[in-house]
Formats: C-alpha cells, structure tokens, sequence
C-alpha cells in the first residue's frame, strides 16, 4: 500500500515564492533512497533520469552564474520575435535554486515520473518521451494566456495525474487521517496546496493537460473499438521519435534466412521431392 505522506505534499508554485513548511521532513524521507547516490541515479530510467539530469545541470549553471534565471523563464514575446527559442525547454528544467524546495520538487519529479516509465510504459520509452513532448507542447500553448513563466511543475503534475489514473485501484492515505484512490491523488493534492496559501493555477494546467492526453490515450481507443471507428488512436508516437529512442531498430541489417544450425535443422535433412531418383509411374 502506498501513502502519501509529508514528502508527497504540493509545492507546485513558481520558484520565487517562498514555501519552507514541511520541507525539512521531504528531505529526510529523500535522503533515504540515496544511501548509495550513484547506483540510485543508475537505477532511473533513461527518460526520467535524463529529465532530472537536465534540471540539476540548469540549477548548477544558475549556482554558477554561468546563466540566470531571467534568461530561462517561458516569454511569448521574446522566444517568436527575438528568437530565443531555447526558453520552449529551459522553462521545463527550472525549479529554481539549490534548496530544500529544489530538493522536493527532484524528488517529486523522480518520484512519479520513474513511477510511470517502470510501470504503465514499461518497455515503451518512446511512448513515453512523445506523452512528455505532448504535454509539453500544450502547456506552451496554454502559457501565455495564464502569465505561468515556469512549466516544470505543471508537467510533473500532469504524470501524477496519468499515473493516478492508470492506478485506480491503488489506495493512498493522506498523512493517515483518510484514505482515498489514487485517481484523487491530484486533487488531494490541490486542495492542500490552496490551503497553504498558493495559486491554483500550475497544478489545474497539469491536471487539464494530463487529462486530455489521458482520454485520447486510455479512453477514445476503447469507444473507437466499440464503435468501429476507423482511426482507433490519435497520438500514434511518430516514427522520428521512436528512431530517437530505439535507432538500432531502423537500421538496415541483411535478414537472417535461417538461424538453426544445419546438423540439427530438421528441414535440412528433408529431402526434397524435385531431387526424387525414382520418379512414381503415374
């Protein structure tokens, strides 16, 4: 049985806002899972363990003063009329500076995102990079009409939506005081972050997004398949991105004929009736 207890609480704010309670005990339950930090990193799957990568090489460059943080957030203006497109994937990998909230928030991100490709795309990492890149793509779309500079944390929220759904039946409890299914997580989750006191409106995006990926992923296959529509899934992962994860199963490779050792290949020892010496009188 899982639970969500002190470490799993929402934080889901932009990096400059000040949010210390309850940090110190998502440290300690963090710490926890890196007695050995190295086999740890190893253990990450290669999509989850790239992300975390990302994010910790932005925060170090940001720690440095080798970049600033004004030079990562997500501006419309300035990424399609100054051409600084790299703020469409920087945006996603700051969580602000080193801190006990920037130690949350890898947990969190590790936590469920690790949760998803070990679990329900086990063996599918390109599914699994083109949800992220989905997702992604319409939290950008959504981003200038809600003044949201930071995405990284809608985009977590949007795999622990996707993971609460593809676990319904998995029980949670809420610091022991009442226990719900996983499908509630994300809201249990808000609601404990607008009683601290922080904005809604990260948490929504992830949860809006994770749903339409959720429903043209998980639900209109199956009405499709009752139906007998035609087109029984819409986010088909393009080819491009598969070669991107897998390029060895593209590359052109002489067909094997036969793999069966001729001594012990039964069709071997077969004659063959073209080669028959005494041809039947018909």
């Amino acid at each position: 049985m899982a639970f969500v207890q002190a470490s799993d609480w929402p934080k889901f704010c932009p990096p400059t806002q000040n949010r210390n309670s309850h940090l110190i005990v998502a440290a300690v339950i963090a710490a926890r899972s890196m007695n050995d930090p190295l086999e740890w990193y190893y253990e990450i799957p290669i999509i989850s363990r790239l992300y975390l990568t990302g994010a910790f090489l932005t925060t170090a460059a940001c720690a440095l003063e080798l970049i600033s943080p004004f030079s990562l957030y997500f501006n419309f203006n300035l990424i399609f009329y100054r051409g600084q497109v790299w703020r469409l994937l920087t945006n996603f990998l700051f969580f602000g500076l080193f801190s006990l909230d920037f130690l949350f928030h890898m947990y969190f991100l590790v936590r469920y995102s690790r949760m998803l490709e070990e679990g329900s795309f086990r063996g599918r990492t390109a599914d699994f990079l083109y949800m992220l890149l989905l997702g992604a793509f319409f939290m950008i779309l959504v981003a200038p009409f809600v003044s949201v500079h930071f995405l990284g944390s809608s985009l977590t929220f949007m795999m622990v939506y996707i993971w609460g759904r593809r676990n319904e039946h998995t029980r949670l409890s809420f610091l022991g005081l009442f226990p719900f299914t996983a499908p509630y997580l994300p809201w249990v989750l808000l609601l404990f972050s607008m009683v601290l006191g922080n904005s809604a409106t990260i948490d929504l995006i992830g949860i809006v997004v994770g749903h339409i990926y959720y429903f043209f992923e998980d639900v209109y296959p199956a009405i499709a398949d009752i139906r007998g529509w035609r087109v029984r899934r819409v986010l088909e992962t393009p080819t491009f991105v598969k070669f991107l994860c897998n390029p060895q199963a593209f590359t052109n490779q002489p067909p094997v004929v036969n793999d069966i050792p001729v001594v012990d290949n039964p069709l071997h020892a077969m004659p063959d009736p073209r080669d028959d010496n005494h041809p039947h009188a018909d």
